[in-house]
């Protein structure tokens, strides 16, 4: 999570993270140093956004895929395909 939130803060770094820690991090050609705080902070805030869509990965899990979608549109119509898509975001709201 280290290396996202560097690149959340700054797209162009380039660095070296040495067994994941934060105290260990080496900036590479030039690259201004991110401060430690502004790290973690960044990575709280990746963490909240990452668990707020939790709902996302379950909705995809539980989809069925593209070609069933298709399948159900064309044999039942676009009223049936909307009432099982229905299900699985009921059983996963935002």
């Amino acid at each position: 999570m280290i290396d996202k939130a560097i690149k959340a803060i700054n797209p162009n770094a380039e660095f070296i993270i040495v067994e994941d820690n934060l105290d260990n991090i080496e900036w590479l050609n030039g690259t201004t140093p991110i401060s430690k705080a502004d790290i973690e902070a960044k990575i709280v805030e990746l963490q909240a956004e990452y668990d707020a869509n939790q709902y996302q990965r379950d909705r995809a899990k539980e989809y069925p895929l593209i070609a069933d979608q298709l399948d159900d549109i064309y044999h039942n119509g676009i009223d049936a395909w909307k009432a099982t898509i229905k299900t699985t975001k009921d059983k996963y709201p935002k």
